[in-house]
């Protein structure tokens, strides 16, 4: 389980320089648990994103991505017989910013082109989500 102390730092380093903007308009979440989909949907829904879609796999998310890009990803890391790593390497093309959502912590193996995304720890806050949404993570982050 991970830990709210490494985002919670996370934010306070970055919370000066960081653009308070606007919540996004549409909203992926690549999640494979319908219960835990249904719950990000409803908090997410409730900060006033308009648009909230939900992928169960890969494939389907890529498929959404291509039809309509979102504003923003919520990417469960472990999906049934599948890492997300593939959508978010689509994203990352795109410039789409999102975030990693796991229930196996921040020591978990992420491959090194990601290792400076912000991660959620599944459960998370909801003040740590809307927080992640408010600031867009990777917008201006890199060059």
């Amino acid at each position: 389980m991970g830990s709210d102390c490494d985002f919670w730092a996370f934010v306070s380093e970055t919370m000066e320089a960081a653009s308070f903007d606007r919540i996004p308009e549409d909203v992926l979440i690549v999640e494979d648990d319908p219960i835990i989909a249904l719950d990000f949907e409803d908090t997410i829904l409730g900060f006033g994103v308009k648009t909230v879609r939900t992928a169960g796999s890969v494939a389907k998310a890529l498929e959404m991505i291509a039809d309509r890009k979102p504003d923003f990803a919520l990417l469960d890391v472990g999906l049934v017989r599948e890492k997300s790593f593939a959508v978010a390497e689509r994203l990352d093309a795109l410039k789409i910013p999102f975030v990693f959502v796991t229930g196996y912590g921040a020591s978990g193996a992420f491959p090194a082109a990601f290792a400076d995304k912000p991660t959620l720890p599944k459960p998370c806050s909801t003040d740590a989500l809307h927080a992640l949404l408010k600031r867009r993570p990777g917008d201006g982050a890199r060059g």
